[in-house]
């Protein structure tokens, strides 16, 4: 049994997850990339590589103990990493979310167009 301030395991390929006690690949994904904030992170990262503050500064409301929690999980699953000069960048396999999610951002524009303005 996991402590209060122990976070859970990071979904990973193979391992059982939310949703899947075998682990399978999608599951895992779905798992990993449904947490909240963990597009965001990536998506900021998809320009250029990004330090912890800056990352901070552009994720809004986004606080820095999940940010941190975000970075590392994405981390440990192979999808970020740091470099040579300690700010965060994609690996190949997290540049490779990239084409995954531009039918993701496609849909999303269409859904604005199509909706009402937003009551304020």
């Amino acid at each position: 049994m996991r402590s209060a301030n122990e976070s859970p395991r990071t979904p990973l390929p193979g391992i059982p997850v939310r949703g899947s006690t075998t682990g399978r690949p999608m599951m895992a994904a779905l798992d990993l990339l449904g947490q909240r904030w963990t597009l965001r992170v990536i998506w900021e990262l998809q320009q250029e590589p990004v330090g912890f503050r800056e990352l901070r500064r552009r994720a809004d409301t986004m606080s820095s103990s999940v940010l941190a929690d975000r970075l590392r999980r994405l981390t440990e699953a192979g999808i970020v990493q740091t470099d040579q000069d300690g700010r965060y960048a994609l690996t190949e396999l997290g540049r490779g979310l990239g084409p995954a999610l531009e039918p993701l951002r496609t849909w999303a524009r269409r859904w604005a167009d199509s909706s009402p303005p937003a009551s304020q």
